[in-house]
């Protein structure tokens, strides 16, 4: 039985009845290869988004480093709002490199096998760069629109010049007409409809941008008035800054009922007060009579004299009335009508005689320019110690890598590194 049992292969029986059964061994793991090979080319796809991204940030800031990089990490945003751009950058940088193949159109297969085995090329590794570059250009971009400043180191320079306060009537009287604009102020007068001519307040502030356009070392100041004075503007050599101030002077802005001479004059002698220059003069443009205010114009003299200042009275306009536009008519023409404006040239004589200053009457736009160039001919320039701090934009540091960077992003994409579909 046990023979027949051999020659057949049946297992041999043990005394109870049951066949003898071995222990099975546990089978060894399986590699994937499929697996690893993703995994793999996971881990090169993030080395390359590392090195693409370091390279992308040293290419867009070279440049400012080099020609501003000090200054750019002391620099003062003027629009530090558009800071909070910053925060798209990681999106942009996701949707650009990773979410690009979230957003390819899917197609079942039975099996991928025979596209895994063939050539992927070069450019497949590269197809990551054009996100990248996109980011980083997005980012200085935005850096730029917040616009860095960088305040210079003030400069001191012994300078020779002149401390000057120019007060400018802003009563309602200014708002007459005024002839004879010169071609070269006409630049300063804001266009105006066809038919319309100038007013007093636009020559005078014509003259005045003029006036401050011409200067290099002379500290002026600004000072208006109507029914009360008020300081636009201490002497100081920011020329642009009193441009700036000037142009933006209009009437009814402060009170215009009233014609406070004294308080101007008060006003622009208390500005003075600290000043040590040879010559300090004080301009006043008016086109009324005193009227109103708390001191007298016979005391405000006093007080520039007390300065040592001298005074310099221009009355702009001639004669009791002027044209004031009064509307349009039914064809769209301007339409003039004489209103009286009383002026006291007597008083504007007496002021100046107590100072040492002289007196003008500008019944035209030019007469008024001629005036302000025969004031500085009479003043005597004294030397000064002038600190001049200069302002520099960094924008165009950062604006100019961040464009190029943008303009190779779509450059790539559009000739080498073309996605289909």
């Amino acid at each position: 039985m046990s023979e027949l049992s051999a020659q057949t292969g049946t297992p041999a029986s043990d005394g109870s009845g049951t066949a003898s059964q071995g222990k099975a061994k546990p089978s060894a793991p399986r590699f994937d290869l499929r697996a690893s090979a993703a995994k793999l080319r996971r881990a090169l796809r993030a080395g390359l988004l590392a090195s693409f991204t370091a390279l992308a940030l040293v290419t867009g800031l070279v440049y400012p480093a080099f020609s501003r990089g000090d200054e750019l990490l002391h620099a003062h945003w003027q629009a530090p709002w558009f800071l909070l751009g910053l925060l798209l950058v990681p999106l942009i940088f996701y949707r650009a490199t990773l979410g690009e193949d979230r957003r390819m159109p899917r197609l079942k297969l039975g099996t991928l096998s025979g596209l895994a085995v063939g050539p992927s090329g070069v450019r497949v590794w590269l197809r990551d760069l054009p996100g990248v570059l996109r980011a980083v250009g997005f980012g200085l971009c935005v850096l730029a629109l917040a616009r860095p400043v960088n305040t210079l180191r003030p400069q001191t320079a012994d300078e020779e010049g002149i401390d000057i306060i120019v007060v400018l009537d802003l009563s309602g009287s200014m708002n007459a007409a005024m002839a004879n604009l010169p071609t070269d102020l006409q630049s300063y007068v804001q266009p105006k409809p066809r038919g319309v001519r100038p007013t007093r307040i636009d020559a005078a502030k014509a003259v005045i941008r003029d006036f401050i356009a011409r200067r290099k070392t002379d500290r002026i100041g600004i000072v208006v008035f109507g029914a009360s004075a008020f300081v636009l503007s201490p002497p100081t050599l920011d020329y642009h800054l009193l441009d700036e101030l000037v142009s933006k002077m209009e009437l009814n802005v402060i009170d215009s009922s009233a014609t406070a001479i004294g308080d101007a004059v008060g006003v622009a002698a208390a500005r003075l007060r600290r000043s040590h220059a040879r010559s300090k003069a004080i301009i006043l443009l008016t086109d009324g009579d005193a009227k109103g205010g708390k001191i007298s114009p016979e005391y405000s003299a006093h007080l520039a004299n007390s300065v040592n200042a001298r005074l310099y009275t221009i009355q702009i306009g001639q004669g009791e009335a002027a044209e004031v536009q009064d509307g349009f008519d039914l064809f769209g023409q301007p339409r003039y009508v004489s209103a009286p404006f009383p002026v006291n040239p007597k008083l504007l004589k007496e002021l100046a005689a107590k100072t040492g200053g002289s007196t003008y009457v500008a019944a035209d736009a030019q007469a008024l320019q001629a005036s302000f160039h025969d004031v500085l001919d009479k003043l005597e320039k004294t030397k000064f110690e002038a600190n001049i701090a200069n302002y520099e934009d960094l924008f165009a540091f950062l604006l100019l890598p961040g464009v190029l960077l943008l303009a190779c992003d779509a450059a790539l994409r559009a000739l080498v590194l073309r996605r289909f579909p």
